[in-house]
């Protein structure tokens, strides 16, 4: 069994990188800063470059044969005030998020199709669901990566392909101290820093990395697996709070908890 997975050099792609190895299936993982290791082939890649990540995949074709499963989770996140956010760091935003995750699972249908099946896992957010404030275009970016995964679901289920988002909430890994803030407006914004200072501290004391992995993992092997997925029973929670309750209310809570 082959998987490729986008942003496997650190966090959550490392660690199902890790578990898939471990579990016997031939895995690569395409980054920019990756490097190979026992049981994992690292491919240098740029998933916001289509003609970058179109050859990583035809490689892993080459070599093996065939593809059964691609995980798309590179990705990164901004936070700041929307009017105080420049164009440019939107669009480098929805560039990772979610043109990296339309670039690689555009790279790898042909070759699903070929084969007449295969799994696509799109990694989203909770936050698609409940947007955050001060972290609206990193929402935005995610809840762009569930739409479409539910649209190409039913576009490539004649092909036996199934596509999957899994929405996690808070976890602990480097992605918060990554994160490129913007802390201008600050001064108009009095929530901004505050809110911020909450979030990267929910991340801190968030899931590991190794328990979103084995979610991927259980993903992976069902054998009808659900269009979205959320992980960690609190979060769970939100999301259904989020459907059965007015949008004004489900978005006032979130406003007051940030």
């Amino acid at each position: 069994m082959v998987l490729v997975i986008s942003g496997g050099s650190s966090g959550i792609g490392k660690a199902t990188a890790r578990l898939f190895a471990t579990k016997g299936w031939t895995v690569y993982e395409l980054s920019r800063s990756g490097k190979s290791t026992e049981g994992i082939n690292h491919i240098d890649c740029d998933v916001t470059n289509y003609q970058s990540t179109a050859k990583a995949v035809e490689t892993v074709a080459k070599q093996e044969g065939k593809i059964n499963l691609v995980v798309c989770n590179a990705g990164f996140g901004i936070s700041g005030a929307v009017e105080f956010t420049s164009t440019d760091d939107v669009r480098r935003q929805m560039d990772v998020n979610f043109i990296g995750t339309f670039n690689l699972t555009k790279a790898v249908l042909p070759y699903l199709r070929s084969q007449r099946g295969g799994r696509i896992i799109m990694i989203s957010s909770v936050a698609a669901v409940l947007p955050i404030p001060y972290q609206a275009f990193y929402s935005a970016s995610k809840a762009a990566i569930n739409a479409l995964a539910l649209a190409l679901r039913n576009e490539v289920a004649p092909f036996n392909i199934y596509v999957s988002a899994i929405m996690p909430g808070d976890v602990k890994t480097g992605f918060t101290a990554s994160r490129q803030k913007t802390l201008e407006g600050a001064d108009v914004y009095a929530n901004l820093q505050k809110s911020v200072a909450t979030m990267e501290h929910d991340e801190q004391n968030g899931m590991t990395t190794d328990f979103i992995a084995s979610i991927v993992w259980k993903v992976a092997n069902k054998r009808c697996p659900a269009p979205l997925y959320t992980t960690g029973f609190l979060y769970k929670v939100f999301v259904l709070l989020e459907k059965l309750l007015p949008k004004r209310l489900s978005n006032y809570i979130v406003g007051k908890l940030y």
